[in-house]
This record gives structure tokens, sequence and C-alpha cells, in this order.
């Protein structure tokens, strides 16, 4: 009691739980407004899109990066123990690789008009994924004991999003580096996928939270496909046709599941939606172009369409829960 009598107290009690509870869940937001850029960017070239929107989304999505990075990094400095919380927990360890996926994605959106500034925000991001990726799979294995339950889509992050580095790595000239990061993320993507469809027919439904991960199960797929593109000069191949048409297969599931996502309370892991929509309408009019496929470009301006109106929506519910003070809440 007698703390809060001191000058301040009770404002300081106000805030500390605040950004105490700032969740590392929040750099998918990053993920999402960068998917969004590069697929306005990609929309200039396919549907003659112009380039003040593409522009304007990297600058939100550079300011946001800065923005929670900065917070995460002073909860980091004033509350470790919160963060080694998260990191110690079956599904929010899983989030932490948003940060260097959020690196690799906006040196990806740099690369066309500032390659010396993509350059090295891709070196950083690959340095950090690389380093997640040991440190979570290495946290999987043999130290806590997993039951299924904390099993869901969120687990693809860590290690398949190693398949985000070829797509600025190879026109950046690090060919071989983006095959060693292809390579894993394709082999954990088999593995992991085996272990999620298991948890989900098998075991019980996902907490309301999660529910919005289901759509992370596009992803992995999408972004394997623009990633192949570039590591054989193609992508309209049997390969590459495997890889998108899964992802369209996955978006077909979850589009079944959607219903369950507006009976939900609204929370930050509705940003897992944002991303997966944004590779999936990329894909599209990437493959669009390789196969000369006007089926295809109409499918990634349609995606496209349904992105934008995702990301504006969650953009204003995130700023209304700001508002409302219904995030950065214990749990």
């Amino acid at each position: 009691m007698a703390e809060a009598t001191r000058p301040g107290a009770a404002d300081a009690t106000a805030e500390e739980p605040r950004l105490a509870h700032l969740p590392i869940s929040f750099f998918a937001a990053v993920m999402g407004l960068a998917g969004l850029t590069l697929a306005l960017h990609a929309g200039e070239s396919a549907l003659g899109l112009p380039g003040w929107p593409a522009q304007a989304a990297l600058w939100a999505t550079i300011a946001a990066f800065a923005g929670i990075a900065a917070l995460y990094g002073l909860k980091a400095a004033r509350y470790p123990h919160a963060v080694a919380a998260e990191w110690h927990h079956p599904v929010k360890l899983a989030f932490f690789p948003a940060i260097s996926i959020s690196l690799l994605l906006i040196a990806t959106a740099l690369a066309p008009d500032a390659e010396g500034v993509a350059r090295l925000v891709w070196l950083a991001g690959v340095a950090g994924q690389g380093a997640l990726t040991v440190a979570v799979v290495s946290g999987w294995i043999g130290r806590r004991p997993f039951q299924p339950m904390h099993v869901s889509p969120a687990w693809f992050i860590p290690a398949v999003g190693n398949v985000v580095v070829p797509v600025a790595g190879v026109p950046l000239g690090y060919v071989e580096l983006s095959w060693l990061f292809f390579s894993a993320g394709l082999i954990f993507w088999l593995v992991l996928l085996t272990l999620v469809v298991n948890r989900l027919i098998f075991h019980d439904p996902l907490p309301g939270r999660l529910v919005p991960t289901l759509v992370i199960l596009i992803a992995p797929p999408a972004v394997a496909f623009l990633a192949w593109a570039q590591l054989s000069g193609g992508g309209a191949d049997p390969f590459g046709r495997i890889l998108l048409n899964a992802a369209y297969v996955f978006a077909a599931i979850v589009a079944v599941q959607a219903p369950k996502l507006f009976q939900l309370p609204f929370a930050l892991s509705f940003w897992a939606l944002s991303f997966p929509v944004a590779a999936l309408a990329i894909a599209s009019m990437r493959f669009a172009a390789l196969a000369a496929s006007p089926a295809h470009l109409w499918i990634g301006a349609g995606v496209l369409a349904l992105l934008v109106v995702i990301v504006v929506g969650l953009i204003a519910r995130t700023g209304l829960a700001v508002v409302r003070g219904e995030i950065c809440l214990p749990e």
C-alpha cells in the first residue's frame, strides 16, 4: 500500500502491466503489412495499379516495425522475465521469428528501389532467421514436454519461414544461401504439416484465439512457390504447380472454416489472416505472368481485393482495441 502512495506510483502500476504483456505476436501485424506492400507491388505490373499505394504501405510497414520493435525492446529491458515467459511458452515461442521474417519481407519490398539498404536489411533478417530457427527447433527437441494441444499452425512460422529467404536473396545474388534456407524450410514444412494435421484431426479443437492461425496453412506452399520461381528461374514447371495448387487446396479448406472467425472476439492473432492471403495473391499473379493464365490473374486480383479489406479491417479493429484497452492484457 505504501507503494501506491508515492507520486506517480498509480500511473506506473497502470503502465507496467500493459508493457509487460505486449505480445510477441504483434510482429505478425508487420508481416501482414509487408505482405500487403508486396501484393500491391505485384499488382502494379499484373493489374496496372499505380505505384503510390505500395509505397504508402511500405512506409507504414517500416513505421510499424520500428514502433513495435522499440516497444518490445523496452519490454525486454524492463521486464525480461515476461520475455523469458513468452520464450518458454509452447505457442508464443513460435512467433519470435516473425521479427526476422518481417525484416526479410521489408528487404524484399525495398530491393527494387534501394538495393543497398535492402541488402543490409536482408542480411540482418537472414542472420536472425537462422539463429531463431536453430534456437526454436532446439527448444522443441528434448528440453520440455510438449502435448498435442500445444501444436498449432503457428508452429510453421519458425522453420517454414525460411522459404522467404530466396524471394529477395536470389535477386540480391545470394543463390547458394537461398538454397540452404529453402531446403530447410521445405523439409520442416512437410514434418510440421504432418504434426499440425494430426493435431487438428485427432485432438481437441484449437482454442478461440488460435483459430485465426488456421489461415497460416496457406502461407508455406504459396511462399515456397515464389521462392521456387526465383531459384529455378521459372515456376510454371510441375513442382511449382504442385506448390501453388497446394496453397489453393489449403485456401479452400480454410474458407470452409472461415465462418467460425465471425463468432470470436477480436485478438491480435487475427493478424494471422493477412500475410497468408497476401502470399496467395502474389503467387497467383506471378503464376499468371509465367503461364500466361488469365484465370490465375483473376484469382490474384480477387485475393488482392480481399487482402485490402482484411488489412483495413484489422487496422481499424486494432486501433479500436487500443483505444478500449483490450490488448496487452494478462491472459
